[in-house]
């Protein structure tokens, strides 16, 4: 839990208790400054969510609205829709999307697929392999790429422990937002 910081302090990046008195006057401004922004930034962020829900809702409620047009209901609030202004020159575009996730059990569809892997391709050139063990590199921010991982599950393979693995793979989906 974080100690309120006493006054004439301030806590450094290691955690020390600094004297304002000792801090450089440029490094007192780069702080204010930041924290300012920090600050600004934070406020930006609350009224683009406000923005967002409210935009969504209006939308929704248009989407009713020209269903209600064709006595009709529309379920559910997934799906992608574009409005365009009526000269043409502005367009909304709502787009929902699910972000998908794999758990541990995405550890034991590797494997199973490693086990598989390694049977298939006794003897043969190293670049084989590599080609199905790419799908589970991970991206420039550390996830596993999920498109690639779940084009596997399309491949038409019917050996017992593959079609296990591609269980696993689709047990360890998990949508989380």
């Amino acid at each position: 839990m974080n100690q309120p910081i006493p006054e004439g302090y301030k806590q450094n990046a290691r955690g020390h208790l600094v004297p304002v008195e000792k801090i450089k006057p440029i490094d007192m401004m780069r702080d204010d400054l930041i924290l300012d922004l920090v600050n600004q930034a934070k406020a930006a962020r609350q009224q683009l969510r406000d923005y967002k829900a409210q935009a969504h809702a209006d939308i929704g409620s248009f989407v009713e609205l020209s269903a209600e047009q064709y006595n009709t209901h529309l379920g559910g609030e997934k799906g992608n829709v574009q409005l365009v202004s009526y000269d043409g020159r502005y367009k909304i575009v709502r787009a929902i999307d699910e972000h998908i996730v794999f758990d541990e059990r995405l550890q034991a569809a590797k494997s199973l697929i490693d086990t598989c892997l390694k049977e298939w391709t006794e003897g043969a050139r190293a670049e084989v392999v590599t080609l199905i063990q790419d799908a589970f590199r991970v991206d420039q921010t550390g996830n596993i790429r999920t498109g690639s991982v779940l084009a596997l599950r399309r491949l038409k393979i019917t050996d017992t422990r593959w079609r296990e693995a591609m269980d696993a793979i689709g047990d360890a989906v998990q949508v989380v937002g």
